[in-house]
């Protein structure tokens, strides 16, 4: 079996809470995106806190252990017996873990799930590709007993603890709560620490290549394209009616965000395209994860889900990682000059992208979902306010949205976000402006460096 590297991430913590709380009662379906880490997480749970565990993958399973599914649900002896022969695995009541890794490839385990957890020997994790999972259940009886959880790819925090930059993080927080700037050589310290994580992204086997040879983001880069192809595979398994329009618009995700708006413009993809055409796709490409949509909202609000207006959408890439690998070709990046100039902040081609991306995917992260607000002036034939995204509280007793502006190069207006700020100043919590500088407070907006926006 491949040797996986494993790095220290955030849903540990939420697997604990799992294990002391429900997991007598349910088991845990971890969902995400391809290559995320699902499987790895949650083999090595099983290495730290059970006395032993079983992991069954899938993709590559026995027809002995497929036949115990198929015959011995109501003879639960023999399956627990089969399982522990076939992997050579002692288990304890209680005290073992058994994995349905990918389980979407084996839809009859999860139907399973319901007697498993009612006989109480043991605890169970499912990991799989959301998406497939969803897509695979029209011949089985869904259980209830499931608690599900939600994957993403390493963020912000968990990159610099992969590069044993916990003090760094620990200052971060830190100066984040105080609301003070970090001393100047450790801001330009975690700003190139928050270019190597867009450049790398947070798919783990691209940190682990750049990790494992000299901080190589060529190796990053292969990794990353592997991940691409399987993504596009994946969409080329995809109903008939959308599989296309999916197609489509994944391949071009690069050239939405290098607009200035960066919304989805159907027109670029099929004349007189409609957005009901194509509901079903973003619903797709979002659910499986590997976008991350924005919606507008027409009226800012505490409930801004209940004011969204779907006809306008931008298309964020899950990682921005592969969102650098899917924007430019091989041989553009092959002699390194793209990371140099990514890296010193210097290049001639829109880097807002790449900012915005890596801000939407640290929001995304947290739990947000993402919102974003224009406003068009009939006066002057245009959008007169343009506010990234949209932050609520979600507070009934005290509501209160927070706007976000990103502004990925060092001169620039507030002009947008003070006019929002105007307009709905009895809404407003805070407002941001996330920039490469280092923190700020400007006419009661806090401008904060983009390695803080995982404090958010």
């Amino acid at each position: 079996m491949e040797q996986k590297t494993y790095f220290q991430r955030k849903i540990y913590d939420e697997l604990l809470q799992w294990k002391n709380t429900a997991a007598d009662g349910k088991a845990l379906l971890i969902e995400g995106a391809r290559r995320i880490g699902k499987s790895t997480v949650a083999e090595e749970f099983g290495k730290k806190e059970y006395q032993s565990y079983i992991l069954i993958d899938f993709n590559d399973v026995n027809s002995a252990v497929t036949d115990a599914f198929e015959k011995y649900m109501t003879d639960l002896d023999s399956f627990f017996l089969i399982l522990s022969t076939e992997y050579g695995v002692t288990l304890y009541p209680h005290r073992s873990l058994i994995i349905f890794d990918e389980i979407q490839k084996f839809p009859k385990a999860r139907q399973s799930i319901k007697k498993l957890v009612a006989d109480g020997r043991y605890h169970y994790i499912e990991t799989g590709s959301l998406i497939s999972i969803k897509e695979n259940v029209k011949d089985i009886t869904i259980p209830s007993e499931e608690r599900h959880i939600r994957m993403f790819p390493m963020d912000f925090e968990e990159f610099c603890i992969a590069l044993r930059e916990e003090k760094m993080i620990a200052y971060i927080r830190q100066c984040f709560a105080a609301r003070k700037p970090l001393e100047d050589d450790l801001h330009h310290k975690a700003m190139l620490l928050f270019m190597q994580y867009m450049l790398v992204g947070g798919m783990p086997k691209s940190v682990s290549a750049y990790l494992e040879n000299n901080r190589s983001f060529t190796a990053a880069d292969a990794e990353k394209r592997d991940i691409l192809t399987l993504y596009e595979a994946d969409i080329n398994k995809a109903a008939v009616t959308y599989r296309s329009k999916a197609a489509s618009i994944f391949r071009q995700i690069p050239a939405f965000l290098s607009q200035h708006e960066k919304r989805v413009r159907l027109s670029n993809i099929e004349p007189n395209s409609t957005f009901p055409m194509y509901q079903d796709t973003f619903f797709w490409l979002g659910d499986s994860m590997i976008a991350n949509e924005c919606f507008n909202c027409n009226d800012p609000n505490v409930g801004l889900s209940l004011n969204e207006d779907r006809t306008f959408v931008k298309c964020y890439m899950g990682d921005t990682g592969l969102l650098v690998s899917h924007a430019f070709s091989e041989k553009e990046i092959a002699d390194g000059e793209l990371y140099r100039q990514i890296m010193h902040n210097n290049m001639s081609i829109n880097e807002g992208m790449l900012f915005e991306n890596a801000v939407a995917q640290c929001l995304v992260a947290n739990g947000y979902e993402l919102y974003f607000y224009t406003r068009y002036s009939e006066e002057l034939h245009r959008n007169d306010i343009e506010i990234d995204f949209l932050l609520s509280n979600g507070s009934k007793l005290r509501p209160k949205i927070f706007p976000i502006e990103v502004k990925s190069g060092k001169r620039y207006t507030t002009n947008s976000l003070t006019c929002f700020l105007k307009t709905y100043h009895s809404r407003i919590g805070d407002a941001y402006i996330i920039h490469p500088k280092n923190l700020a407070k400007k006419d009661g907006i806090l401008c904060l460096p983009a390695y803080m926006t995982f404090c958010l």
